[in-house]
């Protein structure tokens, strides 16, 4: 969520929640069948989605909904079975007081064996006060946060009493750490990062460091803003992401980096990204990316979960929009042992890598010719859509959705807008090296190791799916 200025002049909260639920979800596909893998957007109109597997073998999802006055979660033992796991309302807003407004941006967590919902709010009424947002927290009284009771626990003691929310927990070489976002005093914009070390569910054991304050251009467009930080730990770094900006079209992810063995309470052992890392992207048709989480699939790969809209117009405060949904998609790494966030993939089954060998290459867009190689990870993503029902698949380039990779009679592959019959239909043939894609239009050849043509069977290339 961003403090914005223009939400000042806006009434009550609660005369606004109809505003919330005015515009209708736009072209989304069914919710999906689990066993056939994730479908995105995952879950409709959530936004600020936080979705992490526990030791219990269930993956856990809450987030922002619409009408911004209900704390909810959901669970599956698959990720794609959040898309219809039955939710449940776990605490809505007061009546009156501090907690009575919106409620923005709940994260769900395990502290000390206690279930404990982080969440920021504001009080009812209308004017200045309506923005009022402090961070709090609610602990549930049994071992099942899914059936037991749920109660106001307190409020964070922040270093200061202003604007603050997105708060989060992670842990780091036996030690806990709060990060969150906060408006300083004294500091011009509307919320930089700051962590600490816990004390307590809603203390802190030192005082604060501030990571990053918002002033590169693409931090700024809009509001001045970073927010919603959410950590990874992977190949000796620790990694973590935040949102910037207003949170249209240019909401975006950026990212700070440290060394696992650095003192993370010091500001200069984290480098920030000069560039965002994840952005709109209008080949894909999502708009807005951010508030993200990390989770790990069902064999265990890293996904990313965001929210993003399926359009670029908005009607009114951004913020009263309802379609920010729940998406998900696999987390790459470059070679270098970054994340590679590669661009928002777009409604649909997660598209998958074509790897020819362990290590790649991969069969690749270039150009907006077929190859292997790329120099993007996007160029190098596919979804394989079905075709009937008796198991050919069509390969579709995530940044040319509509076009699929097309046979021709003399055996070349290029790009064609998607249409019936067999010269964009191909017959996963499943060896012990990987999978060969078996042309419906010529049998008995196969894509080739050079992606653009079809080879015999017997010399084509065996792809690991990815």
């Amino acid at each position: 969520m961003t403090l914005s200025l223009s939400r000042r002049a806006f009434v009550a909260g609660s005369a606004l929640l109809p505003m919330a639920c005015g515009p209708v979800a736009r072209n989304l596909p069914a919710a999906p069948d689990a066993a056939q893998g994730p479908v995105n957007p995952l879950v409709r109109q959530r936004a600020d989605a936080q979705v992490f597997r526990h030791d219990d073998g269930f993956y856990y999802m809450t987030g922002s909904v619409p009408e911004y006055d209900r704390l909810v979660l959901r669970r599956s033992k698959t990720i794609a079975g959040l898309a219809s796991a039955k939710e449940r309302v776990l605490w809505r807003h007061e009546a009156t007081g501090p907690m009575s407004g919106f409620l923005w941006a709940p994260e769900l967590h395990l502290f000390d064996g206690r279930w404990i919902i982080y969440f920021a709010a504001g009080p009812s009424g209308g004017g200045e006060d309506v923005f009022r947002i402090r961070s709090y927290a609610v602990v549930c009284d049994g071992p099942d946060p899914m059936t037991g009771n749920w109660t106001v626990l307190g409020q964070f003691q922040a270093p200061w009493d202003s604007f603050n929310l997105d708060s989060s927990i992670f842990v780091h070489r036996g030690t806990r750490y709060f990060a969150w976002a906060q408006r300083e005093p004294g500091i011009e914009t509307n919320s930089n990062l700051y962590i600490a070390p816990m004390a307590g569910p809603l203390t802190l054991a030192a005082a604060p460091v501030r990571l990053t304050v918002p002033t590169l251009d693409w931090e700024v467009r809009g509001f001045k803003v970073a927010e919603a930080p959410a950590v990874l730990a992977r190949n000796g770094r620790l990694f973590m992401t935040y949102s910037a900006s207003a949170t249209d079209t240019r909401y975006c992810l950026g990212m700070l980096t440290a060394a696992d063995d650095a003192n993370i309470m010091d500001p200069r052992a984290w480098t920030k990204s000069e560039q965002p890392v994840f952005v709109t992207n209008r080949e894909t048709g999502v708009y807005g990316p951010g508030h993200n989480s990390f989770t790990a699939d069902e064999q265990g790969r890293d996904m990313l979960v965001y929210h993003g809209r399926d359009y670029e117009q908005i009607e009114g405060d951004p913020l009263f929009d309802p379609n920010r949904h729940t998406r998900v998609q696999r987390l790459y790494f470059k070679a270098d042992g970054s994340p590679d966030f590669g661009v928002p993939v777009g409604n649909g089954p997660l598209p998958v890598r074509l790897l020819r060998g362990a290590d790649g290459p991969a069969l690749a867009l270039r150009d907006g010719a077929l190859g292997v190689g790329g120099d993007a990870l996007a160029q190098s993503q596919f979804r394989m859509v079905p075709v009937g029902e008796s198991g050919p698949v069509a390969l579709a380039p995530i940044l040319r959705p509509a076009d699929r990779v097309t046979a021709a009679p003399d055996g070349s592959l290029s790009l064609s807008p998607a249409a019936d019959g067999p010269a964009q239909a191909f017959i996963p043939v499943k060896g012990a090296g990987g999978v060969r894609f078996e042309s419906a239009l010529q049998r008995g050849r196969a894509i080739s190791a050079n992606g653009h043509a079809l080879s015999p069977m017997a010399d084509s290339q065996s792809w690991q799916v990815d």
